[in-house]
């Protein structure tokens, strides 16, 4: 790595236009796919926040959900609430009906071309399956053996009490209580299915607008739903990553203005950054790989990895330089100094991320892939750009840089300044307390591990978004006056065919335990909101078949159950029962709303159902099927968690190995994995203590642990070696390594872990929760690596050193002696 910065330095023009060339050609290749989708050999610009392609395209809850949402008709809804609590009325008065009814209308003519797949495809509002007051039947008798099917609100009510008479109707109905008119009466809901998620953001657009042209009438209206925001938060995402990375990267540059005091030295450490992540981020768009909710977190973790090489580089620079000293002779120096902790930081964090590529997770395996190109990529732009920038910056600029230079005046960095002697302070407090550093490290490390043991596995698209964000409000409104607005489906057939003979779900002890499960569900679990199954349109319709209240019930006979399905045929929606239903009734669909979308949530409903077919087996063995983007959201994030996990532990080992080549000892590597290993058990153990939960960004996080506390505690032990083998011993090398080696990791721990909490000024949580736990991290990395590492290196200096105090005694032997003097002849 010397020779390559030697090289760049007097090759200076040479490296400059070939990585700025490279660069340029393909975010040219990335701008020319996105503009011209249709052209040969390039790739365009896609972009996917679907969670569900967390899971691999034959991941077997993927081909599941959609196999059964295709047998049972089924497909996503955008939610609509609408809430009137400054009417008497609520909703149900003439001018919010017609608003409603309006609004539907519009919803029923949406349509879009999409690409998916890479083929156009024109996406729809299903008009045929909406559920609204217009568009769904009110069921009543109309004389003994006769029902009559009308839609619930056949036009728009022109009084009061045509408008009380609609809801009337509709709590009459059972399906329609908590799904479409809720627990009060005053609110309705509105469920427009969509053919494709893709289009999500844009029917939600679509109907804002129609919204806003409406006349007030103390009507709210909020829309929410896992489609609508996962769809939503793609949609944001981008604007806030321009938003907030540039915040992010403005702080960074004016910390590091502060400690280095020149403009053009600093600016260019964050052009080296940006360079890096052009290049990574446009060779992933060249390459044909879709930019995911993780894809999009690329730079974050390049950024603070190509500043902190780019810091230490600054940093020794800053202290060596004087105006009468050659530059190259300088730069020889740094890099002599830095080349291999710079190295062995960069191998072990590529090596760490690369080892993600493991995971059974696609969007996870592009992640890992790609920041450890990126890294590849940052090393290299810093080690080439960086010396060759130093020797063309101009004497003037270089005019009050250095630490020899400011010795007259006031700066805090120069070696007697107030963070000089922090440091030196520091160090003597590591070297003489080593077993109180280590005690009190013992005891945070077991505080943390129980904390750990406190963490809960839990997401939700929804709460991606700040609590006063327009979603999460709809969110809350709408599961506080509906039945829920998360959808999970429960599909069940006969475990063995036949075993319930032909149309099993036809049989009136089936759709009793059927019905029992729907009651225990809605009883037990707080986050059911309402089963809807088969049972209910036979029993709703057996009711006005017979005109009694007492008639709502499951009939004695297949034969009565046959015929009310087949009264239900008259009605406007016949295709109803086949949702719940296939059409030889060998399986049986369940609906469930749920008020939370939470993974934990989830599971609990899970768990019920399991527990509720052991206790109450049905009158046939079943095979159950969940499906659902709920439970898709379980699953993922479940696999993701362990995923990340077990990449942790297999990048954790894979860096420990490397560790211990580069340096060539199992203790020196075991050593610099101990800033590490405090670093991730301490702030997972905050996670927990705290009741944060375990969710996408804090599993991600975990590699970012792993790959800047290393980098750290490699720097620290590298240039302790580097610093022993010329003076002999720890007690003169330790003042010496809290010197510049310190001051460069104490501006690593400044600058960046201040530098990214502008992060926290996102509107998207996942953008805060990294922005928090970056900074955590870089903190407490740094803080770990300047106490622990002196406190147990002070503790087994003779052990630790053997090898340079035998290189040392060698080199003073005649036999060395003549060696050495023969190698310089």
């Amino acid at each position: 790595m010397r020779k390559l910065s030697e090289h760049a330095a007097t090759h200076r023009r040479g490296y400059f236009w070939s990585v700025l060339a490279l660069t340029f050609a393909l975010m040219l290749l990335a701008v020319a796919g996105t503009l011209f989708p249709r052209a040969p050999l390039l790739q365009a610009l896609t972009i996917d926040t679907d969670p569900e392609n967390m899971l691999a395209d034959d991941a077997p809850v993927r081909v599941d959900h959609h196999r059964l949402k295709q047998i049972f008709g089924l497909d996503e809804f955008v939610v609509v609430g609408v809430i009137n609590d400054s009417h008497a009325e609520g909703v149900f008065n003439p001018q919010d009906l017609a608003n409603i009814a309006q609004l539907t209308a519009t919803a029923k003519s949406l349509k879009f071309d999409i690409t998916v797949d890479g083929k156009p495809v024109t996406a729809r509002v299903v008009a045929e399956d909406i559920i609204a007051p217009g568009e769904v039947d009110n069921i009543e008798t109309s004389g003994i053996g006769a029902v009559d099917f009308s839609y619930l609100m056949p036009r728009v009510p022109k009084t009061a009490a045509e408008a009380v008479q609609v809801r009337t109707r509709a709590q009459n109905i059972p399906m329609y209580r908590g799904t479409l008119v809720s627990a009060d009466g005053k609110a309705l809901a509105l469920y427009f299915p969509i053919t494709h998620k893709q289009i999500s953001h844009a029917v939600e657009q679509e109907l804002r607008h129609e919204i806003d042209s409406f006349a007030d009438t103390g009507a709210e209206y909020h829309i929410t739903g896992l489609p609508v925001a996962e769809d939503r938060f793609g949609a944001e995402m981008f604007f806030q990553m321009a938003v907030s990375a540039p915040l992010a990267m403005l702080c960074v540059f004016l910390l590091l203005l502060y400690f280095f005091r020149n403009v053009k030295l600093v600016l260019f450490s964050l052009v080296t950054a940006m360079i890096a992540v052009a290049f990574t981020m446009s060779l992933l768009v060249v390459c044909g790989f879709t930019v995911h909710i993780m894809s999009s977190m690329i730079p974050i973790f390049i950024i603070p990895i190509a500043i902190l090489d780019d810091i230490h580089i600054l940093s020794d620079f800053h202290d060596r330089y004087t105006p009468d000293r050659p530059r190259l002779e300088i730069i020889q120096e740094v890099m002599g100094e830095l080349w291999r902790p710079m190295l062995f930081t960069s191998l072990t964090t590529i090596a760490g991320f690369a080892s993600l590529v493991l995971t059974p997770n696609p969007p996870v395996q592009v992640f890992g892939a790609f920041v450890a190109i990126g890294v590849l990529a940052a090393w290299f732009v810093t080690v080439t750009l960086r010396p060759a920038y130093l020797m063309v910056v101009s004497d003037a600029t270089l005019a009050k840089f250095g630490t020899a230079q400011k010795a007259k005046g006031a700066d805090t960095e120069r070696p007697g300044g107030a963070l000089a002697g922090g440091l030196r302070v520091l160090g003597g407090f590591a070297a003489g307390n080593g077993k109180l550093i280590l005690a009190g490290s013992a005891v945070v490390l077991a505080l943390s591990v129980w904390g750990i043991t406190k963490i809960e596995v839990n997401d939700n698209p929804i709460r991606w978004f700040e609590s006063d964000h327009e979603i999460r409000v709809a969110d809350r409104v709408i599961n506080d006056h509906f039945a829920g607005s998360y959808m999970a489906y429960l599909a069940l057939q006969p475990a063995t065919p036949g075993s319930a003979g032909d149309q099993p779900f036809k049989q009136p002890e089936m759709l009793r335990w059927i019905a029992g499960l729907q009651g225990h569900l809605e009883a037990e679990v707080p986050t059911v909101g309402k089963v809807t199954a088969l049972p209910d349109i036979i029993k709703t319709v057996h009711r006005e078949l017979l005109g009694s209240p007492e008639a709502f019930r499951i009939p004695d006979s297949p034969q009565a159950v046959a015929q009310t399905i087949l009264t239900y045929e008259n009605s406007h929606d016949p295709d109803t029962v086949w949702n719940f239903t296939t059409t030889d009734y060998d399986r049986a669909n369940l609906w469930l709303q749920l008020n939370s979308g939470d993974n934990k949530d989830m599971q609990s409903v899970v768990q019920a159902v399991d527990a509720y077919l052991a206790d109450t087996p049905p009158p046939v063995a079943m095979d159950k099927t969940w499906f659902g983007l709920t439970y898709i959201n379980l699953v993922w994030q479940e696999r993701m968690v362990t995923g990340m996990a077990e990449a942790l532990l297999g990048s954790f080992a894979v860096v420990l190995v490397l560790v211990i080549v580069l340096f060539r000892s199992p203790s020196w590597g075991l050593l610099a994995m101990v800033p590490l290993t405090v670093t991730v058990v301490t702030i997972y153990g905050i996670v927990g203590w705290i009741g944060k939960d375990y969710d996408m960004p804090t599993a991600v996080l975990s590699s970012l642990s792993l790959g800047l506390a290393v980098d750290y505690a490699i720097h620290f032990l590298a240039r302790s070696r580097q610093i022993f083998a010329r003076t002999q011993s720890w007690a003169r090398t330790l003042p010496e390594i809290f010197e510049e080696p310190a001051r460069a990791i104490t501006r690593n721990i400044i600058v960046l872990g201040v530098g990214f909490l502008p992060l926290l000024a996102s509107s998207l949580v996942p953008y805060k929760t990294v922005g928090t736990l970056i900074s955590a991290i870089l903190v407490l990395a740094g803080l770990a690596t300047l106490l622990i590492l002196p406190a147990l290196v002070s503790l087994f200096p003779h052990h630790l050193f053997k090898k340079e105090t035998r290189d040392a005694s060698r080199s003073r032997s005649p036999a060395g002696g003549a060696a050495a003097g023969a190698g310089r002849r």
